[in-house]
């Protein structure tokens, strides 16, 4: 669990620098890639899932 953590707070940095610092390049897409796929395997998956799901929910219960 802890080396699961720490690449996830690894490829957190390296996302968001890499997100300021110029555009999103392939090497780019590939780390914020992998961490999403290290988030979906960590135990704050189900708190982003919900999250997503009621943010969807009231965006698409907006009436313009």
């Amino acid at each position: 669990m802890a080396i699961s953590i720490s690449v996830v707070l690894l490829l957190s940095v390296l996302a968001v620098i890499f997100l300021r610092n110029s555009g999103l390049k392939i090497s780019h897409a590939l780390v914020c890639l992998l961490l999403g796929f290290y988030l979906a395997g960590t135990s704050i998956a189900p708190t982003i899932h919900s999250g997503l799901t009621a943010t969807a929910d009231i965006v698409g219960g907006l009436r313009p």
